[in-house]
């Protein structure tokens, strides 16, 4: 493996921890690994490992992300209720002051959300995910 992939297989969680996966089905991560791994290319800082839900996703279409809808051209089903997704750290954000975040996987967060989100805001919408 490239040193860029090991790199990214050795990034850490919100906890200090190896960060897990968030989802491979959907597939998801910026690099579509299944894990919400970052580098400098991400512009959108793809690190938060969310639950989606109907409000969630709703918020985020209204917000111009329509990420429900099923895009074929681009092999993306679409998602729904009960998802996990990598989410841009900043519209998670939007939407946890719009009343609307969803719960996240704490372990499957990566360490740079931290530097928009605190990790004690984080904590409030943790949801334990058994193995």
């Amino acid at each position: 493996m490239d040193g860029e992939g090991s790199v990214r297989r050795s990034q850490k969680n919100v906890l200090g921890g190896i960060l897990e996966k968030c989802s491979y089905d959907p597939l998801t991560g910026y690099f579509r690994d299944g894990c919400c791994n970052t580098d400098i290319s991400d512009r959108g800082i793809h690190t938060v490992c969310a639950l989606m839900d109907d409000a969630f996703l709703s918020f985020s279409k209204n917000m111009g992300n329509d990420l429900s809808t099923p895009r074929p051209e681009f092999g993306f089903s679409g998602l729904k209720s009960g998802n996990f997704w990598c989410l841009c750290a900043m519209r998670w954000e939007e939407a946890r002051i719009a009343g609307v975040a969803p719960r996240v996987n704490l372990k499957a967060c990566n360490y740079k959300t931290l530097s928009i989100i605190p990790l004690d805001i984080l904590s409030e919408y943790h949801i334990e995910i058994r193995s």
